[in-house]
């Protein structure tokens, strides 16, 4: 009996790289997107190139248009289905121990839902490489008409604004306090990663949960005025920054936060505490 359960933890432990590895690839991916959005917000801001706002399925349709853009498709999509792998591993078997009561619950079946997000993401960035993919139209319009279709609709919508909101108002409390620093082995890092690590995870997680917030807020009204068009995702919210007084300046400051929060996942990527198997 004792040799069967060596042989069987002996066979975890052979997987257990191999999930890190997806993991660690598909925060990297994560970041490349959140990049692309932050670049064109960017240009957008300084009025270059004709750039525009946009969100994480429109900057997939811009990728397709640069030179390898289809290979570089392939790239992030299979890093976002790793990705999406990681969130149901975290979701499913907890490795970070977060528990089974109500907070625990809560973080488990947040991972779920990121899973389902980005899994979405993974399968457009994949059609649009293989031409398969349109422009797609909003999804969070998709999202809302869809919930509004459902029983107690209205109320579906309003609870996810609420969760978005308090979703993005913990980013932007965790880069504040900086708190996201534990989620590094930080004795592998040398101070110079140290450092840009906390730079760009805190300003990038604070921009991050402004703009989170702002969808929130957009699927409340949606919500109220049961119009699936009033939802909006990070190109509305983006845009409804550079409308406000000196919103090209405010536009360029959030485009800059969120190019940080690209560089915060693709370093996290690199040194993030995974908690599943022996990398630390």
């Amino acid at each position: 009996m004792s040799q069967m359960t060596m042989k069987s933890n002996d066979t975890k432990e052979d997987v257990k790289p191999w999930v890190r590895r997806m993991g660690r690839f598909g925060y990297m991916s994560k970041g490349a997107v959140y990049g692309i959005v932050g670049v064109l917000a960017l240009l957008a801001a300084l009025g270059v190139g004709g750039g525009e706002t946009t969100d994480t399925s429109g900057a997939m349709q811009q990728v397709a248009t640069l030179p390898f853009g289809e290979i570089l498709l392939w790239i992030v999509g299979i890093g976002l289905i790793f990705y999406v792998m990681w969130e149901f591993v975290r979701a499913i078997f907890d490795p970070q121990h977060k528990g089974n009561d109500a907070k625990g619950i809560g973080s488990r079946l947040a991972y779920a839902i990121s899973g389902v997000i980005y899994g979405g993401l993974a399968i457009s960035a994949i059609q649009i490489a293989m031409h398969a993919g349109g422009g797609g139209g909003n999804s969070e319009q998709t999202i809302s008409a869809m919930l509004l279709g459902q029983p107690f609709g209205q109320f579906l919508v309003g609870l996810l604004g609420a969760g978005v909101i308090v979703y993005g108002l913990y980013n932007l409390y965790s880069g504040y306090k900086e708190k996201f620093m534990s989620k590094f082995i930080i004795n592998d890092m040398n101070e110079h990663e140290k450092k840009i690590a906390r730079k760009a995870g805190k300003i990038g997680l604070i921009a991050r949960g402004i703009v989170l917030a702002m969808v929130g807020f957009f699927f409340i009204q949606t919500a109220i005025t049961a119009n699936p068009d009033q939802s909006k995702g990070l190109d509305g919210a983006l845009g409804e920054i550079a409308s406000q007084p000196y919103g090209q300046v405010l536009l360029g400051l959030a485009a800059v936060g969120l190019i940080l929060y690209a560089i915060y996942e693709i370093i996290r990527g690199r040194y993030a505490r995974m908690n599943f198997g022996k990398d630390e």
